[in-house]
């Protein structure tokens, strides 16, 4: 990594100012050479002329230089904030790239300062969803991540499995030595607190996973109740076709919105029946699907229209989610006369829809919803590849209880040091000598 590689950090586009970044070994000796000068004071902005390789004048330009390791990559860094545009931004890119720069493949940036020990796994991941967050929400989650917050919490669940081992590997191999009676209860206890914050960790994330990828909410009901009516609505523009005839929407739509803070995707579905048409079954089965998928349910019933069976059908569904997932039903055409037979979803406390005001209600209600799902600081682990350590971690442990209660320390050592791989593997690789070093600082075994 002794290259110096070079990338414009700003969007394409016009703007006011736009970012031409260095980082390496020849950064420092680059910048000297685009600017003629012959210093730069580590973290000063100088503001000075920039030339390409035939001397002609590109811009006048801040230039700002790291020294190595106080950079975000931990090498020489240097920044030429130029005026914006790509013409200007992409002439210094190539004089730079003439000089012997080489252009910067995606991230390489984030990479180096990942292998210089700048940032973890967790912070880089961080970086990347907040550039491409979408939602005050997931910047506000992504934004304490970056600042370390899950990078702590692994490091400290690490260093409790670590005394751990440590514990068993001193009982194994130093069974002479003056050792605590209550080794076994004590690693039972740390072992039960630690799957019981795990356990909470991934209820949480996978509960709120919606404040990251943006909440699902899936509107159901039986054919011709209203949903393609409610979407579009709720969109305000005619996303879904609408007609009289049942079975109208065959397949799933999706668009996602902005309620309130929350990015929120859209599933308007086939209505739900019992159907002999192929396609018409599999959209069915397709909205099922999607309920199941969803975080909060938005269920349609037909006002002017008596109970049914598939009334009874959709009703049949929220009872299943009911207690899992938020319900949200509503009462369409309260406008005409009235013919539902309301009691069977009292409970649910319906709202009252009409077509003056389709949406209204149905928005105002789930930006309430959201708003309360949304609450809570607890710890959030925000990609698939993080909650999936941490359940191959929680599963390590699992199998380790029964080998630690029955003294067998060795198989015991085996499942609990998969578990410290697993967890570490969301923030960096793991230094087995640490064991060690508890062992023999901790015990001061070896003496």
């Amino acid at each position: 990594m002794n290259d110096t590689i070079a990338a414009v950090a700003t969007a394409s586009g016009v703007g006011s100012v736009a970012i031409v970044r260095l980082s390496g070994d020849r950064a420092l000796e680059i910048a000297k050479k685009v600017s003629k000068r012959s210093s730069f004071t580590p973290r000063y902005a100088t503001l000075t002329s920039l030339y390409d390789k035939q001397d002609e004048l590109i811009d006048e330009a801040i230039v700002i230089y790291f020294k190595a390791p106080h950079s975000f990559t931990t090498e020489d860094v240097v920044e030429f904030q130029c005026h914006g545009g790509s013409i200007v931004a992409e002439k210094i890119l190539d004089t730079v790239m003439g000089y012997g720069a080489r252009l910067a493949q995606p991230g390489e940036f984030t990479k180096r300062a990942f292998i210089g020990g700048r940032i973890d796994l967790t912070e880089a991941e961080a970086i990347a969803g907040l550039i491409e967050a979408r939602s005050e929400d997931a910047a506000r989650i992504l934004a304490r991540q970056m600042k370390g917050e899950l990078k702590n919490y692994i490091e400290d669940v690490k260093e409790r499995l670590l005394r751990a081992v440590a514990f068993a590997e001193v009982t194994i191999d130093y069974a002479e030595e003056d050792l605590p009676e209550d080794l076994v209860e004590s690693i039972l206890h740390q072992l039960t607190q630690i799957r019981t914050e795990m356990a909470k960790t991934l209820s949480s994330s996978e509960r709120r996973r919606g404040l990251i990828e943006g909440f699902k909410v899936a509107i159901v009901g039986k054919p011709n109740v209203g949903k393609s009516s409610l979407l579009n609505a709720m969109l305000d523009y005619e996303r879904a076709i609408v007609s009289a005839i049942a079975g109208t929407t065959r397949d799933t739509i999706e668009e996602q919105i902005r309620i309130g803070s929350h990015l929120v995707r859209i599933v308007d579905t086939a209505g739900i029946r019992h159907s002999a048409d192929t396609i018409e079954k599999i959209g069915i089965e397709r909205s099922v699907a999607a309920v199941e998928q969803s975080d909060i349910v938005v269920a349609l019933f037909d006002a002017s229209r008596e109970w049914e069976e598939e009334d009874e059908q959709i009703l049949s569904l929220l009872d299943r989610f009911e207690g899992e997932k938020e319900i949200i039903a509503a009462l369409s055409k309260t406008d005409l006369p009235q013919k539902i037979e309301r009691s069977k979803i009292e409970r649910f406390a319906p709202i009252l829809l009409d077509k003056r005001n389709r949406a209204d209600k149905i928005v105002s209600e789930l930006e309430k919803r959201l708003s309360k799902m949304a609450q809570g600081d607890e710890l959030l682990l925000v990609s698939a590849r993080q909650i999936d350590a941490l359940k191959r971690a929680q599963e390590a442990i699992n199998e380790a209880m029964a080998p630690l209660e029955a003294g067998e320390l060795e198989i015991f050592s085996f499942y609990l040091t998969e578990a410290i791989t697993a967890i570490s593997s969301i923030s960096k690789p793991v230094d087995f000598n640490d064991i060690m070093d508890k062992m023999f600082g901790e015990f001061c075994l070896g003496k």
